[in-house]
């Protein structure tokens, strides 16, 4: 691991920081200051250092994006083109990002700590991916003919929800945004989005390019600001018809209850995990400590769905911990922009005091640090990669999201105390399954409650993949045709035959 008392300083990686072009609210097409004139910092966590003042929405920001996003609704053009129309202006969406790649990448590390090259090569390409999944998908939204018991012609009409809230997190600010915009444009919503606090940046720069596109005024309106201001405004707002949020449980519930004494508008949460990786004793240990790695410090351990709970088979665990400990003490955490880093900074303050009070609470409760558990270098928000032994499933770092690079290591006996150990969170958004058995990989993949299994594989994500959570892991699916439905309503129309030939 990389001693970071020196390299986050004055290096060759800050020729590639971009200047800030946008840093203002986008509503209906312009950036606009806040009614206020409120600003916050978004800050760098490589150096702890301010980026740049960000213009703060709140409610009465909210209103203003909210009566924008309603006139494209009811008035605009958007919904009433046709799939074939709004497609090509998505198309050429995915194309002006791809043309500004890299001073986008460039921004997602300044502002989130992701790695730049990933940034470059894998994460925004996958968000240009999503964008033309959708794209293709918009003229392929149809309802079906039904078959009455009566005298009657009864079809179905699939049409769009209206004005969508979207609130995204930081953790895959690209990521995500086009995860929940790219099908609310397709079916034909508009929308409010609010990005995280933290990671205002790149939001404002797909809106800038959205607009280029040709998407027209107030179909896609983005308001940075604070979740207990902007996103409650959005929750409870009486004209959003729906809103789709990734983050906590404790906001979803909130969301959800603002929901519900609002207008009861639809509501569909991703809510983070604390999936399992089971390692079985016929698994190749080399490859399967390389998925348990991959799985908990991919994003520096920021990610919904990372393996932080791993259980590992007695016959093979002293060879997978050791091989865990091993490649662990050589990953590389360093400046995103650095080609050799593996690991970036955590996104904030916050959360990296987050992670390193849940590995005090691991060494409290008894578990044995194999390895890490310290913040590297004095400046920037860096944590050694952390491996826990001895683990019991009660312990909070067996029990709560940390959300960081903390492995909890466990050992297992029989398939039925590995199934029991992965049902035992309350959580359920996805699960790994490493062996070369497949009735094994069958039977475990259909008793784990969980919303996608990944058998000798992990982190396995595309835009064709429903994904999303059983349990507290959240209401209803992002990707793939699924998330479609999550935009739109069915409308049944009955008419009656007269004298037809047939029924």
């Amino acid at each position: 691991m990389t001693d970071l008392n020196s390299s986050n300083g004055n290096n060759s990686s800050l020729l590639k920081i971009p200047t800030i072009k946008y840093n203002k609210l986008f509503i209906n097409g312009d950036f606009v200051d806040s009614l206020s004139g409120a600003t916050f910092e978004t800050i760098d966590p490589r150096t702890e250092e301010v980026i740049a003042r960000i213009s703060e929405g709140a409610k009465e920001d909210i209103d203003i994006a909210v009566k924008a996003a309603r006139e494209a609704f009811d008035s605009g053009p958007w919904p009433r083109m046709s799939g074939e129309a709004r497609g090509k202006i998505m198309m050429k969406f995915a194309e002006l990002i791809d043309e500004n790649i890299e001073e986008l990448a460039a921004l997602d590390a300044i502002d989130a700590g992701k790695l730049y090259y990933i940034a470059k090569v894998m994460e925004i390409p996958g968000a240009i991916s999503i964008l033309r999944y959708y794209a293709g998908a918009a003229d392929k939204i149809h309802g079906e003919v039904l078959k009455s018991h009566g005298q009657f012609h009864a079809y179905t009409l699939m049409e769009p929800i209206g004005v969508v809230g979207h609130i995204i997190p930081w953790n895959a600010p690209s990521s995500i945004f086009f995860t929940k915009v790219a099908p609310s444009l397709a079916v034909g919503c508009t929308m409010v989005l609010k990005p995280a606090e933290q990671t205002p940046l790149s939001a404002l720069f797909y809106a800038h390019l959205a607009k280029l596109a040709g998407i027209p005024n107030g179909v896609l309106n983005v308001v940075p600001g604070f979740g207990p201001t902007a996103g409650a405004a959005i929750s409870s707002h009486m004209d959003i018809d729906a809103v789709s949020f990734t983050g906590s449980v404790e906001v979803g519930r909130e969301i959800m209850q603002a929901a519900a004494k609002s207008n009861l508008k639809h509501v569909s949460l991703e809510l983070g995990g604390k999936s399992p990786l089971i390692i079985f004793d016929d698994a190749d240990v080399d490859k399967a400590a390389d998925l348990a790695l991959l799985g908990i410090l991919a994003n520096k351990g920021e990610v919904c769905c990372a393996s932080s709970r791993v259980f590992v088979q007695e016959g093979i665990y002293d060879q997978v911990e050791k091989k865990l400990v091993e490649k662990a003490k050589a990953w590389i955490v360093g400046d995103p922009f650095d080609p050799k880093s593996q690991q970036g900074p955590q996104a904030d303050r916050n959360q990296l005091e987050k992670i390193l009070s849940y590995i005090e609470h691991g060494k409290r409760e008894g578990a044995t640090l194999l390895t890490g558990g310290r913040r590297l270098g004095s400046e920037g928000y860096y944590i050694e990669p952390t491996i826990f032994s001895n683990v019991k499933e009660d312990m909070l770092i067996a029990t709560d999201e940390i959300f960081g690079p903390v492995m909890a290591l466990m050992k297992f006996k029989t398939i039925e105390e590995a199934i029991k150990s992965a049902n035992n969170t309350r959580y359920g958004l996805a699960a790994g399954i490493v062996t070369k058995d497949m009735d094994i990989a069958n039977t475990v993949s259909r008793s784990i409650r969980a919303g996608i299994i990944w058998i000798n594989c992990y982190l396995a994500l595309g835009s064709d993949f429903p994904f999303g959570g059983y349990k507290m892991s959240g209401i209803g699916r992002d990707s793939g045709l699924e998330a479609l439905h999550k935009y739109l309503q069915v409308k049944s129309v009955v008419t009656p035959i007269y004298n037809s030939p047939w029924l």
